[in-house]
């Protein structure tokens, strides 16, 4: 399955952003989901994730600001993010898996090219 992850951008404190995640090549409905984020000098930071039954997953602190969700129909996948801060600001991926969720980067075969976010204050 192929990813392109999208939405990225430059925006301000407490702005709103939402990322995109188009898949193809394979039945997207059947995968695992799941949104990741890397600052500079930092390890890849899992953020959220949805099973294909729709159980959702957050990372530490972020339920509440981020939102994900799919879209099966139209193989996509979004993140919903509010409130953003400064500490937000880093590359974002999304990954995918055939099997349930996990919050283990090294679980997830397939990965989007990932898109840039900057929260600037």
């Amino acid at each position: 399955v192929q990813l392109q992850a999208s939405g990225g951008g430059l925006v301000q404190v407490g702005d709103s952003l939402r990322l995109f995640c188009a898949a193809s090549g394979r039945t997207f409905g059947r995968y695992t989901m799941a949104w990741y984020r890397q600052a500079p000098g930092k390890e890849r930071e899992f953020v959220a994730g949805m099973s294909w039954s729709g159980i959702t997953w957050y990372g530490d602190g972020l339920k509440g600001r981020f939102t994900i969700s799919r879209d099966d129909a139209k193989d996509t996948g979004n993140l919903q993010m509010n409130s953003l801060e400064p500490e937000d600001t880093a590359v974002y991926y999304c990954a995918v898996r055939d099997s349930v969720l996990s919050r283990t980067p090294s679980d997830y075969p397939y990965w989007g090219q990932g898109t840039q976010v900057t929260v600037s204050s």
